[in-house]
């Protein structure tokens, strides 16, 4: 038995381990890579393994990061199981559709593009200034149906005739259709099969709403063996879902390798009960500067855990009630999702809120945008609010917009309340702003690029670690400690290599075996 460690290694994205038992492969999380935009292309479009030789595939949860290849798999050739927590896979429904949309969107851009400068380059050979800069507007004019939308047809008919090659998407919404007939949903704690003598045990790994941790059984050469997949470790008495189960059956006890996250290996977050707190400071700070608070989050989990956390600030009393936004179809989506699923919550929340009939993520401030035209409106906004927008690293989305509409101005905020990956505008600005904060704000503003312009970054980032669905290292070491596996040696992914490191030194002072592999190395088991 061996298992070969392709993605999320000395790394946080793209998720994709293959365990090898007697003929069969199987396949745990399928993510996207997500970071410099070329070098994560390079990576999506090429899969290390054939996807016909897979047998099924385990999904520890529905982030893009675990999941956001598996259109890609289906599609060249896998026909097996996608199997995971019933949650995960009604979140996928959305994620996914919504993925592919991204990707097509990306593309008819980028030929868009692409095509208007090869015929605007034909148009301006040998042409005055004033007649190219009119030629210009004539091609733009050509390749768009008004003044906001891509005219898809004519150009893929443009690239045909002048024999250039397009840029495919990643995969399209059929794709992404196909992808979601393979999801099989199981209950937490009910084993399935899913290759000979091979079975699949998933528990609660608290992180976001249906993420597991998946404990693996199988049978080869008369040897038993037994490996337990994290995925990602949600923290503890955090709001809403329950925390990280620790109480595994007596069968599955006994583990020959835990693949372990280590997402901050090397870093404390701030105590869960200091959470509300600090986020009622930042919102009262913001408030009386007169300005609006900027929030960039995942559509999936955390958006819901600030909906929460804001309903019991404003029925606290003692802060202004401004409007909250929520400005993410997707998120609108998850959020129903969400109260699909009440099972998944902690007494707290059945306590507080669905005992007493209330919805934890509805009041009368909270609002819910849909259309582009109320987003626009939302952006030119003056008065006091709050926006929770997607993309969570400000790759993409509408919250892109809110940013380049108010970072400009010192009166507004914009908080940090999720990981930020290398190489994202998330990152940057979260290192720009909160140097520039310590510095006192004096000299000139950072400059950061959105949307291929530049804007001074003079707004207030504040960062606040006690949002993170991911386990710190003490959370990390309390898993290990305070469940009753016995470990007989731990493998560490899903980390930046700097974390990891540090970690697996830890680990190893506390008397664990540990291995930090490297990308395509392959452990036997």
């Amino acid at each position: 038995m061996e298992i070969t460690f392709y993605g999320a290694v000395r790394e946080v994205t793209g998720s994709m381990h293959v365990l090898s038992v007697n003929n069969d492969r199987i396949m745990l999380d399928c993510g996207m890579f997500q970071g410099r935009r070329k070098e994560s292309a390079k990576k999506n479009r090429i899969l290390p393994v054939d996807p016909g030789q897979i047998t099924n595939l385990v999904l520890s949860h529905a982030h893009i990061d675990h999941s956001g290849r598996i259109p890609v798999l289906t599609k060249n050739g896998f026909s097996g199981r996608i199997v995971c927590n019933r949650a995960t896979a009604d979140a996928c429904e959305y994620l996914l559709l919504d993925s592919a949309h991204i990707q097509e969107s990306d593309a008819a851009y980028l030929n868009y593009k692409a095509i208007r400068s090869h015929l605007s380059g034909m148009k301006n050979t040998g042409s005055g200034k004033h007649k190219g800069r009119k030629d210009n507007k004539d091609v733009r004019q050509l390749l768009k149906k008004n003044r906001h939308q891509i005219d898809v047809d004519v150009i893929k008919g443009l690239f045909k005739k002048y024999h250039l090659d397009p840029i495919e998407p990643l995969y399209t919404t059929p794709d992404a259709e196909q992808a979601l007939t393979s999801f099989d949903g199981i209950p937490y704690r009910h084993p399935v099969n899913i290759g000979e003598n091979v079975t699949c045990t998933q528990y609660d790994a608290g992180h976001i709403l249906g993420s597991a941790i998946s404990i693996i059984k199988a049978q080869e050469n008369g040897r038993k063996y037994t490996v337990c997949y994290t995925g990602d470790i949600g923290r503890f008495g955090k709001p809403i879902i329950q925390d990280p189960e620790t109480d595994f059956e007596p069968a599955d006890r006994n583990v020959d390798l835990l693949i372990m996250e280590s997402t901050y290996g090397n870093r404390l977050h701030e105590p869960v009960q200091d959470l509300k707190p600090g986020l009622k400071k930042v919102l009262t700070e913001t408030f009386e500067r007169g300005g609006s608070v900027l929030i960039p989050s995942f559509a999936f989990g955390r958006t819901q855990e600030l909906l929460y956390t804001l309903h019991e600030i404003y029925d606290e009393g003692d802060i202004q009630k401004v409007p909250i936004y929520v400005d993410s179809p997707l998120a609108t989506k998850l959020t129903k999702v969400f109260g699909e699923h009440p099972e998944t919550y902690d007494d707290e929340t059945h306590e507080t809120f669905l005992e007493r009939g209330r919805n934890p993520f509805s009041m009368d401030q909270i609002h819910f945008v849909n259309s582009v035209e109320e987003s626009m409106a939302l952006n030119r906004d003056e008065s006091s609010h709050i926006v929770i927008s997607a993309s969570g690293m400000c790759e993409a989305g509408r919250i892109l917009h809110h940013l380049r509409y108010k970072i400009h101005n010192p009166k507004h905020t914009v908080l940090i309340v999720g990981y930020m990956a290398a190489h994202t505008l998330g990152r940057r600005m979260l290192e720009q702003g909160t140097a520039y904060e310590a510095s006192g704000r004096s000299g000139t503003p950072p400059i950061l690029k959105i949307l291929n312009k530049e804007y001074p970054l003079k707004a207030h980032v504040v960062k606040l670690g006690g949002f993170s669905a991911h386990a710190d290292k003490n959370e990390m070491l309390h898993f290990l400690e305070a469940s009753n596996l016995s470990v007989k040696r731990i493998a560490l992914v899903h980390g930046e290599e700097e974390q990891t490191l540090a970690f697996a030194e830890d680990l190893r002072n506390k008397g664990y075996d540990v291995v930090v592999p490297r990308p395509a190395e392959t452990i036997i088991i």
